[in-house]
């Protein structure tokens, strides 16, 4: 596919104002709802006023064609002004880069194109096998029925170190395992039940390089691993998650059924067209549910003068899927967002709720 200007680009045709709204997530479902406009450049803003005339709260949407998560944030964050710039540090000159590829190179060159074939099969292996032994949950998969709902809470960034600090690992693992213990709370609830469940969670991972990211597209590979959601000690959960983490990491995003994004590098385009929709389609066949992390600036962003104070990330929903899990950073505060097919998850508030239910949890018993 080749990228060009719209001749008829018009700002307004993809910038909407609406009216005062009582609840951001009840709005913002309906508006996930609607398709964009494929006829346009693949892109919405909404502007949702809050009823007390005070504040107001930006819907981004954007296609996952035109960007992931990590190029999504900058589109969006460059419409917002800085409100703590910290003083950029100067970069070095990098080498001087020629028209032509370095001759020298060209064995290397040679030796990476008669590896894709063998790289794909690896990662086809891969995804055949995360297949296998699949004990997920009915109440992750669905029939699409078209509708959606969002929900968000909040959490203490302060809360999440307390635990890293008390137990070990990262605070991405401390996060993942939060959304374990939230879902073994939310199926034990609503009667479907955690006894033996280990749904297989897609951890993507940028291959972006810092500065250096590419101008548009996507650039993800991913990890793959198994939810300890049947788990009943929340300790022995954040010990599986980060485990598991740790062989993803040492393994390298490349290689595993997570990579399967990657399937695009390394398959022949007619392959690729093929494979491409079979791949979409079948999402569910290889994992259960999307937890996704999409980094936020560290400094402080405002938008015609008001203060962000809130950003809750929206994952897309993959087809067959009834839950998507995004999770961003932003002045010392964890914002989880979710989004779920409306009819197969009307309690998705209760799962928000349980979120912050895991991380008392978590402070309990670390720090009694």
């Amino acid at each position: 596919a080749r990228r060009e200007p719209d001749p008829r680009f018009d700002p307004q045709d993809h910038v909407r104002l609406h009216a005062p709204e009582p609840d951001f997530h009840a709005a913002a479902g309906r508006l996930m709802e609607r398709p964009l406009d494929r006829s346009r450049p693949p892109w919405e803003a909404h502007v949702l006023p809050a009823q007390d005339g005070a504040s107001f709260a930006v819907l981004f949407k954007f296609h996952h064609a035109l960007a992931d998560g990590l190029r999504a944030l900058t589109l969006a964050a460059a419409l917002m002004d800085p409100m703590d710039l910290p003083t950029p540090r100067p970069r070095p000159a990098g080498p001087a880069r020629g028209l032509l590829p370095d001759v020298r190179r060209m064995p290397d060159l040679v030796r990476g194109a008669l590896s894709d074939a063998g790289r794909a099969l690896d990662i086809g292996a891969s995804v055949a096998r995360s297949t296998l032994d699949v004990r997920s949950s009915p109440a992750l998969t669905c029939e699409s029925s078209g509708s959606r709902r969002t929900a968000g809470t909040v959490i203490d960034l302060d809360d999440v170190h307390r635990v890293r600090k008390s137990v070990g690992g990262t605070v991405n693992d401390v996060l993942i395992a939060v959304v374990a213990g939230a879902l073994r709370r939310w199926l034990d609830e609503r009667g479907d039940g955690s006894a033996g469940i280990a749904p297989r969670a897609l951890i993507p991972v940028s291959r972006r390089r810092p500065r250096t990211a590419h101008p548009q597209g996507n650039r993800l590979s991913g990890y793959l691993m198994r939810l300890p959601v049947g788990e009943r000690d929340p300790l022995a959960r954040l010990t599986t998650v980060r485990d598991a983490m740790d062989r993803n990491k040492d393994a390298g995003p490349h290689r595993g059924a997570g990579a399967v994004a990657l399937l695009a590098d390394h398959v022949p385009a007619l392959g690729h067209r093929l494979g491409g929709p079979f791949v979409g389609q079948a999402a569910r066949l290889w994992f259960d549910v999307l937890v996704t992390s999409v980094p936020l600036p560290g400094f402080g962003l405002k938008l015609g003068g008001n203060p962000l104070g809130a950003v809750f990330p929206l994952a897309p929903l993959a087809p067959g899927h009834s839950l998507a899990v995004a999770v961003s950073t932003y002045r010392g505060r964890v914002h989880y967002g979710l989004v779920a097919d409306g009819a197969a998850v009307p309690d998705l508030d209760r799962l928000a709720l349980a979120l912050s239910e895991e991380v008392e949890t978590l402070l309990t018993v670390c720090d009694p």
